[in-house]
């Protein structure tokens, strides 16, 4: 592994831990320059394919979820640990799937209750896209659905 700071290839593992996700964390200790740096090691699985709704194939792509997710949680009490763990959960889901095509409207509904127990505002945001809400009737229709529940 490559020293961020010195740009050595010699380090030492200091710590080791493992997440739920199956991934690992390492705390790392450069020989050269003395500077600690932590890596994250995740199993690469094969993702499906999304089928989208005009039936354009496109590969799964976790930096793109990612942002989207980020953008409805912008200026929100939402910590980007929180976000990764949205991330990781939807992206282990769709490989536990193993199938090679899987809807996009599958990946939008698990974002969509993931926001919904995460943060509801985040949730509005993301389903006046998602879900096409295009007027102030639906989008109060969807707030006051969320505040009987």
């Amino acid at each position: 592994m490559r020293c961020p700071y010195c740009q050595g290839e010699d380090s030492r593992v200091v710590d080791t831990s493992h997440d739920a996700r199956g991934g690992i964390r390492r705390r790392r200790e450069c020989n050269n320059c003395s500077q600690r740096f932590s890596t994250y090691e995740r199993a690469i699985l094969a993702n499906p394919l999304l089928v989208k709704q005009d039936g354009t194939r496109e590969e799964f792509d976790r930096d793109k979820l990612l942002s989207g997710i980020r953008i409805s949680c912008a200026k929100r009490p939402v910590s980007a640990a929180e976000i990764e763990r949205l991330v990781g959960e939807i992206e282990s889901a769709l490989q536990a799937m193993g199938r090679a095509e899987v809807s996009s409207r599958v990946v939008g509904d698990m974002v969509i209750a993931g926001l919904k127990e995460m943060d509801q505002v985040a949730y509005i945001r993301y389903a006046i896209v998602y879900l096409g809400l295009d007027d102030l009737r639906s989008i109060r229709d969807e707030i006051d659905h969320l505040l009987e529940i």
